[in-house]
């Protein structure tokens, strides 16, 4: 444990970072899937083509294949003559050879016959009597032509391990006769809520009750990360009972989120548990970062423990900030060659807003289009209310060494 809360300074943002950088993880697990479940799972192997893509030279249009050299030099004013010989069937290998003067009927994605390197579109000719056409176009070796192994060579390079899938690549892979590929496990994350004053949804409030937000938020956040969340449920503030459950969680799933008890006070018992599980612990217990600052980070025998704060958006931005880049190192994706995020734009911020030095602030923001900029629109509030993150498209940071951010500065915001 390096900083408690209450105990010391709040380790600063960087640092704890760094912390979660180095602490080692267990790794995920493999399964082989087949081609029509692989969309949005993480590759763990590099697959390679074992083929051409196309593996045979097809028109890309409806038209007639002929010999370039058959056409150099035409204009509308000045055609060239060539004799229509036969016809391509789709699915069909032509059996003939085109010669010069000579071309065929092709329709798109025909095969090429063999003598052509050429396609003359349909509207580019105009028949001639008999089976002869005019060529009103010139044409280059190649125009109109997708030769063999155009797309995709036999022994390239296609998809990366680590590389999430998406359609395209799915459509990628039926192409070259793939029809599984191994991916890595979807992570489980056990979700267990405390407080004596938390109820479920369902149920109607009395007196001091508030209902379970953190639960239902931390599953849609995991679910839109690739992770498979398991909601443990609700338990009162006993070291036993969440010592008991935690124990559980860490044994059949490969994070846990305890929300509550992350605070100092009497019914801070987050950090002793971890402590007590498994070994390293505790890794950080406080950052300095608002909302979030209580956040408990720990690792117990290679299954990351997180306790997070009660409010919805400390909970939200410690999952964003902290959480989700833990969470990517369990499901094996691996961030793109550029480094980038695509889930992040700039913007110009419409007012001021101050921070506190020392400490990185997290700032909602919503997104306004204004003759064609995008501005980000600061949704001030307090950090115990869940309707500022409904009315919030992204979050935006004040580094620590700054006092604050001025109307007009640039952002950058991560979108929800």
């Amino acid at each position: 444990m390096v900083d408690m809360l209450g105990r010391g300074d709040a380790i600063p943002l960087n640092r704890a970072l760094e912390l979660l950088d180095n602490t080692t993880f267990t790794k995920p697990e493999i399964e082989r899937i087949p081609l029509e479940d692989i969309c949005g799972r993480i590759l763990a192997e590099a697959i390679s083509s074992d083929e051409d893509l196309p593996h045979f030279s097809r028109s890309t249009m409806d038209g007639y294949a002929l010999k370039a050299e058959d056409t150099f030099g035409v204009t509308e004013t000045l055609p060239a003559y060539v004799k229509v010989i036969d016809e391509v069937s789709m699915g069909k290998t032509p059996s003939f050879h085109i010669a010069r003067g000579e071309a065929a009927k092709i329709p798109t994605g025909g095969m090429l016959p063999a003598g052509a390197d050429a396609v003359l579109m349909f509207e580019h000719s105009q028949p001639f009597g008999g089976h002869d056409i005019e060529v009103l176009k010139a044409l280059a070796p190649g125009d109109n032509v997708i030769h063999k192994g155009q797309d995709i060579s036999k022994g390239a390079a296609l998809l990366f391990r680590g590389h999430k899938l998406r359609p395209q690549d799915m459509g990628a892979l039926a192409a070259i006769g793939i029809c599984n590929v191994l991916v890595y496990k979807k992570p489980v994350v056990s979700i267990i809520s405390t407080g004596d004053e938390i109820i479920p949804p369902g149920r109607p409030l009395n007196g001091a009750e508030v209902r379970d937000i953190n639960s239902y938020n931390l599953s849609g956040l995991l679910l839109n990360n690739g992770a498979m969340p398991s909601r443990k449920g609700i338990y009162r503030d006993d070291f036993n009972t969440i010592y008991s459950i935690v124990t559980e969680a860490v044994k059949t799933s490969q994070m846990v989120l305890i929300t509550g008890g992350s605070s100092v006070g009497t019914l801070d018992m987050t950090g002793k548990i971890i402590d007590r599980l498994g070994r390293p612990g505790v890794i950080f217990h406080g950052v300095a970062v608002k909302p979030g600052k209580p956040l408990i980070a720990g690792c117990v025998d290679g299954t990351p423990v997180f306790g997070l704060p009660g409010h919805p958006a400390a909970v939200t931005v410690s999952f964003e900030v902290f959480i989700k880049e833990v969470l990517r190192r369990l499901t094996g994706e691996l961030q793109g060659e550029s480094g980038t995020c695509k889930n992040i734009i700039k913007a110009r911020l419409t007012s001021n807003i101050s921070s506190q030095p020392a400490r990185t602030d997290f700032i909602w923001v919503k997104i306004l289009n204004k003759d064609g900029e995008l501005y980000a629109q600061p949704v001030l509030s307090k950090s115990g209310l869940i309707a500022s993150l409904v009315k919030a498209d992204g979050v935006i940071e004040i580094p620590a060494d700054k006092r604050g951010l001025d109307k007009g500065d640039e952002v950058i915001v991560r979108l929800f």
